[in-house]
């Protein structure tokens, strides 16, 4: 039997600090004093509007200062932000469970994403090919998400696989040692296990199962002074990405320290909105509809006891007036 997601998460807890690497840090201190902890993953939906933030100065513009912490899951930030180690994170899909929780409030939508897989080691065909197989999967996580959705939709729950709660990175190694037979797990980290395993199976995908899968920038407690001023460099870095795509991978590579060409191919599993599409589809109910429908799919799978409504938990007023 797996730990219990409470026990899980106490254990993320723990040791979130061990995880996160302080990978940079704008000017010294904000013209209002006011300097912001972020947290972010390393790939092209969590770390490239702050690259684009530092690179463009938009912090400075905006009165603030910021220093970046890289996490390896969502889980983790939302550990750090209630712990007062961060301001702000960044998480996937799989992660929104916390927030609608009432764990953290999301202060912005930052893309769709369709990057999530289930994999499978060579000669495994199917998900039934997976029956009674050991399954990696980050708990609480994307990759648990995909995981359940594609069982789901084969007539399978995650009863019929042997699912190993292991963290991304480890089911990277694991994977392509042998030591799972499947997994749920994401680019570009997929990328990463094909350098040793290229013949894997994508077994099921995001994209194929259908529906739009939200990313976030969170934070924790009330509404503060600054932020409206964080959500406008969110929003501002968010439609340079929009205009400037090549840049924008160029800038995320470097802060990663990764190859170009890897931060391109995971933007290629990307869906980005304008601010101004973000702010009609705040106000329209879409950003709304793309949560609850989030929500649902918790309560599904018992991370939720109740959908709770979307404004409880996204701050979309927030969003609209910063972008006005």
């Amino acid at each position: 039997m797996s730990m219990s997601r409470r026990t899980f998460l106490a254990s993320l807890s723990a040791t979130s600090l061990a995880l996160s690497v302080s990978s940079c840090s704008s000017d010294d201190a904000g013209s209002d004093g006011t300097k912001i902890r972020f947290g972010y993953i390393a790939d092209y939906n969590g770390a490239s509007l702050l690259a684009i933030a530092d690179d463009q100065g938009l912090w400075k513009k905006h009165g603030l200062s910021a220093s970046y912490k890289t996490f390896v899951n969502g889980p983790i930030q939302i550990q750090a932000l209630g712990s007062g180690d961060l301001d702000y994170g960044y998480i996937g899909p799989g992660a929104l469970w916390l927030p609608a929780s009432g764990r953290a409030r999301v202060v912005a939508i930052g893309t769709l994403t369709y990057a999530d897989r289930v994999i499978a080691k060579p000669g495994i065909k199917s998900l039934a090919g997976l029956k009674g197989k050991k399954v990696g999967v980050p708990e609480g996580t994307s990759g648990e998400m995909v995981l359940q959705l594609a069982l789901r939709e084969a007539g399978m729950t995650m009863d019929d696989v042997k699912k190993v709660a292991m963290d991304a990175p480890t089911i990277v190694s694991a994977f392509s040692s042998g030591q799972i037979d499947g997994a749920g797990i994401y680019y570009p980290l997929i990328d990463n296990i094909k350098q040793k395993v290229p013949d894997l199976v994508e077994l099921s995908s995001t994209k194929d199962i259908g529906g739009s899968f939200p990313t976030a920038f969170v934070t924790a407690g009330k509404t503060g002074p600054s932020e409206a001023k964080v959500v406008k460099v969110l929003q501002e870095a968010n439609d340079w990405r929009a205009a400037h795509t090549k840049e924008s991978i160029a800038l995320t590579a470097a802060l990663l320290k990764v190859p170009q060409e890897k931060v391109a191919a995971d933007a290629s599993h990307v869906e980005t909105l304008t601010t101004a599409e973000l702010v009609a589809k705040t106000k329209d109910g879409t950003v709304g509809k793309w949560l609850d429908g989030m929500s649902d799919f918790f309560v599904s799978t018992g991370q939720l006891k109740k959908a709770p409504a979307s404004t409880s938990f996204y701050a979309g007023d927030v969003y609209t007036k910063a972008a006005a």
